[in-house]
């Protein structure tokens, strides 16, 4: 009779198999567990509801918060203090001014000369760096301050090198006679900054791009200000890409970098508000008009920058024909924006920048923001 071989896997096969399983069932584990980090990670964006109290009309004088993003101090606040001293604060306090210094700088007699900026340093202020996230930081972190005060329903954001160009009366009446925020928004179908690692917290057909000098109502402050889903994206995926150390080196062709080159300032409470549909609710312009000048870096590449405003070319001609622009072009999102305000026409921009110093020097001779006081130029 012959004897049959026994089929059973050889003790060391066997043990090999169990091993490679439960490796196997290790990395199973692991990727349940990455993927669900992901999503964590990537949240979808719900839209906010805005608190029903937020909604409901001011009873009192409303103010209008102006909030400076500053280096350290504020070195047009001879030219702001005749502009704020023109307030007409009869049926109490129109205006609120707050402050985002480096930390620990603070707003005195010893480093500002118009005692409208006393004290207005807020206390939470963050290191910033131009082209970070830390500058929506900033900008969050100054309308947060604001809405403490609800009597504050308009929310002007605004560089230290921005001048206004028109009295106080004149830029509170304009404000305050929209129901509409003034975000410059629009979809550049030209650009590369949206990276896909932002979906789907993030569409790319919300992504939207526009100057960072916003004016909102307060119920599009609370959405900037209550978001814990589209910053951290922000944060960790449009990022400004490093420039490259080309010392010494001849270029003969273009250059391509494979990281996606975001500047958040520009994309962030366009793109939020856009995530949140709330769209409708704004006028797609900014109230602070830049000068733009292109030319090329030392690596040969041609980039935007705005032109600084000297005391030879701020003269009261240049500063009428600002006044005098009542549309603005958007070549990349085919459209012309004919500034309107409340359905009327109106001049498209209240505040400037870059202004030198000198610049705003005679701007502040014109008289055109307030009287012109020789004297406090002494004190």
């Amino acid at each position: 009779m012959t004897k049959k071989k026994n089929s059973s896997p050889h003790p060391s096969l066997r043990k090999h198999l169990a091993v490679a399983l439960q490796l196997v069932l290790t990395l199973s584990v692991l990727a349940c567990i990455l993927a669900f980090l992901h999503t964590q990670s990537h949240q979808p964006f719900v839209p906010l509801d805005v608190p029903e109290e937020e909604l409901q009309p001011f009873a009192g004088t409303p103010k209008a918060a102006f909030l400076f993003l500053a280096r350290e101090g504020l070195p047009l606040d001879l030219l702001w203090h005749p502009f704020f001293a023109g307030a007409d604060d009869a049926g109490g306090p129109s205006f609120s001014v707050y402050v985002h210094s480096r930390p620990g700088f603070v707003l005195d007699p010893t480093t500002t000369r118009s005692s409208f900026f006393y004290g207005r340093q807020i206390e939470n202020s963050v290191p910033v760096g131009w082209g970070e996230a830390s500058m929506i930081e900033a900008e969050r972190l100054l309308l947060r301050a604001a809405l403490e005060d609800p009597a504050n329903q308009r929310f002007v954001l605004l560089s230290d090198s921005c001048v206004p160009l028109y009295n106080f009366s004149y830029t509170y009446n304009y404000l305050m006679s929209s129901s509409k925020s003034f975000v410059d928004s629009f979809h550049d179908k030209k650009e590369t900054r949206y990276n896909p690692k932002m979906s789907p917290t993030i569409s790319e057909g919300r992504w939207r791009k526009g100057s960072q000098w916003i004016t909102l109502i307060r119920k599009h402050a609370v959405v900037i200000v209550a978001d814990g889903v589209i910053f951290p994206v922000f944060k960790k995926h449009c990022q400004r890409r490093p420039e490259l150390k080309l010392e010494g080196k001849r270029i003969t062709k273009p250059i391509f970098q494979k990281e996606h080159n975001c500047i958040p300032d520009e994309h962030y409470v366009q793109t939020l508000l856009s995530m949140s549909k709330l769209d409708h609710e704004l006028e797609r312009r900014t109230l602070t008009f830049t000068s733009w000048n292109q030319s090329k870096n030392e690596n040969g590449k041609e980039s935007w920058h705005p032109i600084t405003f000297e005391y030879s070319n701020a003269s009261p001609q240049q500063i009428k024909a600002i006044k005098d622009i009542n549309h603005v072009d958007y070549e990349t999102d085919f459209r012309t924006e004919w500034c309107q305000c409340n359905s009327t026409f109106v001049p498209c921009f209240l505040f400037a920048r870059k202004f030198s110093p000198g610049a705003a020097m005679r701007i502040l001779t014109d008289g055109s923001v307030g009287p012109f006081n020789a004297a406090s130029l002494l004190s």
